[in-house]
C-alpha cells in the first residue's frame, strides 16, 4: 500500500506508485484524511484525481480511508507500506512513522523508495504555491490535475480557440464573450497574436527590448524600426515564406509569450479563451489542458473572408503553407488528447449560413463545469 493525501497528486507521487507497481503484484493507493490538516480538495476530489491519473496502471487500485494507516492495512491483509522520500528530512519523518506503526504490533513493514533526482523538488505544496501566482504547473502534475487546480484555486476554465487562416476564430471568440454576458458567465478572450504584437512593439521592459534585438540580429536590421520596435510587415515577408525562419522566430518568442500570457491570466476568473492560430503546430494545447475549439469554414467562406483582408493569392498561399490544414490540426489535437488521457475537441462550423456557436459554447461550459 502507498498512502498519501494527494492534495493534489503530482508526478513525484506517480513515479513512486509506478515503481511500486513494477515491484509488487498489487498496489493499493490510499487517499487519507489527517484531521489536523486543511485540504484544498475534498476527499472525493482527491480520490477522483488519483483514479484518473493512475488509470493506466492495471495492478493499482485507488481507495480512500480514515484512521490509522496500519489499522487499515491490517484489516485489508496488506503487509507492506511503501513510502517515497525526497531528502533527509523526509527520511527522518518516515522513520518516525515507521516506528509508530511498529509499536502497534500488527506485523506491517515499511519499504522506502527514493525520489528520482529530477523529481525531488516536486511537492503538492509547491504546486499549490506556483498555481497561486499563475505559474506553469504542467511539469509538476498531469493536465487533468492542472485543470482541477486552475478551477479550484484561480476560478479559471481555459479553452483554446484555433483554426486555419480565414475561418473566423476571432469572431467565434467574440461571440463566446457575447453569449457569456447574456448567460451571466464571465468570458475573457486572450489573443496570442495581440500579445506577440505587444512584445514586438509597445512593451518597454529590458527583456522585450532584448527580444527585439535578437530578432533584428537573426533576420536583418531592416526588420527593426528607428524607435527599436519591429516592423511586423517586413518580418512577415521573411518568415511566412520560410518554415525554417518561422521556427527560429517561434523559438525566440516562446518564453516571452508564456510570461506575458501568465500576466494576462493573472486575476481573471471565468471562462478563459486562449485564441491562437498555431496551438496544434506549436504543441501548446497543454496550456488549455487539451480542451480546444477547432473552427472550420468551407473553402468558399474562407476565400471570401481572406479577400476582404486584401491579401494577394501569393501571400495567402505562403501563410497557409506554414500552417496545418483543418484535418492536420484535428489529428494533432486528438493525438494530444489520447496521449494525455485528458481534454476534449469541439468543432464549430463557421461557414456562411451556419450557426453552431451557442451549441458549442454550451458544450464547453458543461464539460468544464464553468461556474
Amino acid at each position: 500500500m502507498y498512502a498519501f493525501s494527494g492534495d493534489p497528486i503530482t508526478y513525484g507521487h506517480i513515479d513512486i506508485i509506478s515503481r511500486a507497481s513494477n515491484a509488487f503484484d498489487e498496489v493499493i493507493v490510499g487517499i487519507g484524511v489527517n484531521p489536523s490538516k486543511k485540504y484544498l480538495f475534498s476527499l472525493e476530489e482527491r480520490t477522483e484525481m488519483a483514479k484518473r491519473t493512475l488509470s493506466g496502471l492495471s495492478n493499482v487500485k485507488v481507495v480512500s480511508f480514515q484512521g490509522l494507516l496500519v489499522d487499515y492495512a491490517y484489516e485489508q491483509g496488506i503487509k507492506i507500506i511503501v513510502k517515497g522520500v525526497r531528502n533527509a528530512a523526509d527520511f527522518d519523518y518516515e522513520n518516525v512513522l515507521h516506528q509508530v506503526g511498529e509499536s502497534q504490533k500488527l506485523g506491517i513493514d515499511t519499504h522506502i523508495l527514493f525520489a528520482r533526482p529530477e523529481l525531488a523538488h516536486i511537492s503538492s505544496s509547491a504546486v499549490r504555491g506556483i498555481q497561486k501566482e499563475q505559474g506553469l504547473v504542467h511539469g509538476y502534475v498531469p493536465l487533468y490535475v492542472k485543470q482541477c487546480l486552475e478551477a479550484k484555486m484561480s476560478g479559471q476554465y481555459i479553452v483554446g480557440v484555433t483554426g486555419v487562416i480565414g475561418v473566423g476564430k476571432s469572431y467565434i471568440s467574440q461571440m463566446f464573450v457575447y453569449i457569456g454576458k447574456e448567460k451571466g458567465i464571465q468570458v475573457h478572450n486572450i489573443e496570442l497574436d495581440l500579445i506577440g504584437h505587444q512584445i514586438l512593439g509597445e512593451l518597454t521592459q529590458p527583456s522585450y527590448d532584448e527580444v527585439r534585438r535578437r530578432i533584428a540580429d537573426t533576420f536583418g536590421p531592416q526588420v527593426r524600426q528607428a524607435d527599436g520596435t519591429i516592423n511586423r510587415k517586413a518580418l512577415g515577408e521573411i518568415v511566412f515564406g520560410d518554415a525554417g525562419a518561422l521556427e527560429r522566430l517561434n523559438d525566440i518568442m516562446a518564453t516571452p509569450l508564456l510570461v506575458r500570457l501568465r500576466r494576462e491570466l493573472y486575476g481573471k476568473q471565468g471562462l478563459i479563451l486562449f485564441n491562437a492560430s498555431l496551438i496544434a503546430e506549436s504543441d501548446m494545447a497543454y496550456l488549455c489542458n487539451n480542451n480546444v475549439v477547432l473552427v472550420y469554414a468551407d473553402k468558399q467562406t474562407q476565400e471570401s473572408r481572406l479577400a476582404q483582408r486584401g491579401l494577394s493569392r501569393e501571400q495567402l498561399q505562403r501563410r497557409l503553407g506554414n500552417q496545418f490544414g483543418f484535418e492536420e490540426k484535428k489529428a494533432k489535437l486528438q493525438q494530444a488528447i489520447d496521449k494525455d488521457n485528458q481534454g476534449k475537441l469541439w468543432i464549430v462550423d463557421n461557414s456562411i449560413g451556419k450557426d453552431d456557436v451557442e451549441k458549442t459554447f454550451n458544450g464547453v461550459v458543461s464539460e468544464l463545469k464553468v461556474k
